[in-house]
């Protein structure tokens, strides 16, 4: 029998076989059908989870970035299945194309983000939201307006990252949702 050794984002401290798990770990899905129909094949999956009002929570980017999921893609999901959707973003941390709500607006226009409403959801403030078991928080800052939402469908592009590291679905979560400040 084989050791299970640790994988980041499995809980840090035991990696735990597809066959051993036990329902309360968190589910990632994963394709390599890099194009719109692959899009809703994997939402397709987790669409019967997603009711109420639903935000869509993915990188806009800078202003004529490459590093996002084309906007055509989730145009069609929004589209299609989706229509009263709403993309949420918060404004950066540091200074950029998306430091301010003016200039986020702005970048939005420029990246085709046009096709839905999108929220900044810190453009009006922040709240709180109690962390339940943190290990090193006991709650952590958003937009005001995320906990407005019912659903959060999250979609994320994963690349390396210049500073060292893999952005992915914690830095979509971790920084795109959090308030900065």
């Amino acid at each position: 029998m084989t050791e299970n050794k640790a994988v980041p984002g499995c809980g840090g401290d035991i990696f735990v076989p597809y066959e051993q798990r036990k329902g309360n770990e968190s589910i990632v899905y994963f394709t390599r059908d890099l194009s719109a129909e692959g899009l809703r094949k994997m939402v397709e999956r987790v669409d019967a989870q997603i009711t109420g009002k639903v935000a869509i929570k993915l990188h806009t980017g800078e202003q004529y970035g490459p590093n996002i999921i084309p906007h055509e893609w989730v145009e069609n999901l929004v589209k299609k299945d989706y229509p009263d959707a709403t993309i949420v973003e918060t404004n950066t941390y540091y200074v950029g194309d998306r430091y301010t709500t003016e200039l986020h607006r702005e970048t939005l226009q420029v990246n085709g983000w046009t096709f839905c409403p999108v929220d900044i959801t810190d453009s009006t403030g922040i709240t709180s939201l109690p962390v339940k078991g943190g290990k090193w928080f006991k709650e952590m800052f958003v937009g005001r307006t995320l906990p407005d939402y019912d659903s959060l469908l999250v979609l994320t592009h994963f690349k390396g990252h210049v500073m060292g590291g893999f952005g992915g679905s914690n830095k979509n979560i971790g920084i795109g949702c959090a308030d900065g400040r």
